[in-house]
C-alpha cells in the first residue's frame, strides 16, 4: 500500500497511531466509499449491458429488408406496429433528451466507442474498489485490535 502523502491510503502502521475514534471514523468513511464504488459499477455494468442490447439491435436492424413491417418500442413495454423505412440511418440517443441523426455504421461504432469506454471506467473503478476495501478492512482488524487491548480482562 502506498503511503498516506498523496493517495489517501492508510497503512497498518499509520492506523495503529490513530485513537479508536479516529479509527471507527476511518472504517466508516472507507465503508462508505467501497458502497458508493459499489453502486457505481453496478450504474456501469447496466449501462454497459444496454448499450450492448443497442448495438446487437443496429445489427438486427441492418438485416432487415426496407418496408418490412416490425413493433417499434415506444417506452420498454409498449410496442406499435411500424413499417422499416429507411434502415441505415438511425437516431442515437447521446443524453439529456438529446438524439443524433447517424448512418447504421456511425451508430454502430458509437454503441462500440461508449462501450470500451465504460469498461475502462469499469476496470480503474474495481481498482479503486478493491484498495478502499482492503483500507476498511485493515481499519476493522486494527480497530478489532485495540477494543481488545482497551477491554477489561475478566
Amino acid at each position: 500500500m502506498a503511503s498516506k502523502g498523496g493517495t489517501g491510503v492508510v497503512r497498518v502502521p499509520e492506523m495503529e497511531k490513530l485513537s479508536l475514534e479516529q479509527l471507527k471514523a476511518l472504517k466508516e468513511q472507507s465503508d462508505l466509499e467501497v458502497n458508493l464504488l459499489q453502486d457505481s459499477l453496478n450504474n456501469i455494468r447496466t449501462a454497459t449491458v444496454r448499450l450492448e442490447m443497442a448495438s446487437n439491435a443496429l445489427h438486427d436492424l441492418s438485416l432487415r429488408p426496407q418496408g418490412k413491417k416490425m413493433l417499434v418500442p415506444l417506452t420498454a413495454s409498449l410496442y406499435v406496429p411500424g413499417t422499416l423505412d429507411d434502415a441505415d440511418k438511425v437516431l442515437v440517443d447521446v443524453g439529456t433528451g438529446y438524439f443524433i441523426e447517424k448512418t447504421m455504421a456511425e451508430g454502430k461504432d458509437y454503441c462500440e466507442r461508449k462501450i470500451n469506454l465504460l469498461k475502462s471506467n469499469y476496470e480503474q473503478l474495481i481498482e479503486v474498489a478493491s484498495k478502499k476495501k482492503s483500507i476498511a478492512d485493515e481499519a476493522g482488524v486494527v480497530l478489532q485490535a485495540k477494543l481488545r487491548q482497551v477491554a477489561p480482562t475478566t
